[in-house]
């Protein structure tokens, strides 16, 4: 889930709205009407909605970018005040987006093409602190050696933003887990802090989600809670906790588009070359890391990106 950096990089986005018009309209064009794509709070997001708009763009289509909260969106995309948002992660909205999908009022647009995973994580050095990990069962037995001042004798959890969901707060509760959440007010700080804790060999514990460029950049592991199943979310007497939902691990899956469902007559071409972009896990840590340690802004990221892979875009316009 999961950030720009799930830090916004000054883009006109930071003001909330951006429009993109194409100077000459395809004639295949079904509507000039704006096609409203959602913008979230991670850099990923931030990539994959701007090369979204772009390509219909050269297609002739209007594009004009939303700031939207993650989970939120979902009414406006039922309502058709936005029309498509370019990554849901099924790791923390697989259930509001089948939730959607069942109102008739929203449509799968297909995979990314990109696999999702976003759980706790620690850096390898913690492991000799607490010699039972990746195990969560560990997690308590070692919980001060998590801990900060502020949390003592409880252990720390940095999460996401509490825009991301992901249910962490309830994990902690039903679990038993002698830890306290806090949410990082955005992406970039909870990597900042992160990249604090890892130079000094701090105790740290956080979520991190991958594609992203931190799994790769520092050597760490995930905590193992027990195995997701739709069960465990929507059952309460599913799992060790009786009497709670939420006791077990988040979902891995796919990264998904979705899309307002009176888009399909609007805009059905939109909607054809929307389902045919595709992007691995590779390119977007590659970009992902290209804004967030390299420095380079979204946009001349998304020129390049544009420029090297002209061949495969021009075909999904055709």
């Amino acid at each position: 889930m999961k950030r720009i950096t799930r830090s916004v990089i000054g883009l006109v986005a930071a003001i909330g709205l951006f429009a993109g018009f194409h100077a000459k309209a395809d004639a295949a064009v079904e509507s000039m009407d704006p096609i409203k794509i959602t913008l979230h709070d991670w850099t990923g997001q931030y990539l994959s909605a701007n090369i979204m708009a772009q390509i219909l763009q050269k297609a002739g289509y209007n594009t004009e970018l939303v700031q939207a909260d993650y989970i939120a969106q979902f009414a406006g995309l039922e309502a058709g005040d936005l029309h498509v948002s370019p990554e849901i992660w099924e790791t923390t909205a697989k259930n509001i987006m089948a939730k959607s999908f069942a109102t008739g009022k929203t449509v799968d647009l297909g995979s990314t093409g990109m696999s999702a995973k976003e759980e706790w994580w620690y850096p390898l050095y913690m492991k000799e602190r607490c010699p039972g990990l990746p195990d969560w069962k560990a997690l308590n037995k070692c919980a001060e050696a998590f801990s900060i001042p502020e949390t003592a004798p409880k252990g720390r959890y940095v999460g996401g933003p509490s825009t991301w969901g992901g249910y962490d707060d309830e994990r902690v509760e039903a679990l038993g887990l002698d830890f306290e959440v806090v949410h990082a007010g955005t992406d970039a700080a909870m990597f900042a802090e992160l990249e604090a804790a890892y130079q000094r060999k701090a105790p740290i514990l956080l979520w991190v989600y991958s594609p992203h460029w931190a799994p790769a950049k520092y050597e760490g592991e995930w905590v193992e809670f027990p195995e997701y199943t739709d069960e465990c979310y929507n059952d309460p007497s599913w799992g060790s906790n009786p009497d709670m939902a939420y006791d077990c691990g988040k979902p891995f899956g796919e990264i998904k588009r979705v899309g307002w469902a009176g888009g399909e007559a609007k805009w059905p071409g939109a909607y054809k070359i929307i389902r045919s972009m595709e992007m691995t896990d590779a390119e977007m840590n590659s970009m992902v890391a290209a804004v967030d340690l390299d420095g380079k802004s979204v946009d001349d990221v998304v020129a390049d990106w544009l420029n090297k892979n002209e061949a495969r875009w021009s075909a999904w316009i055709k």
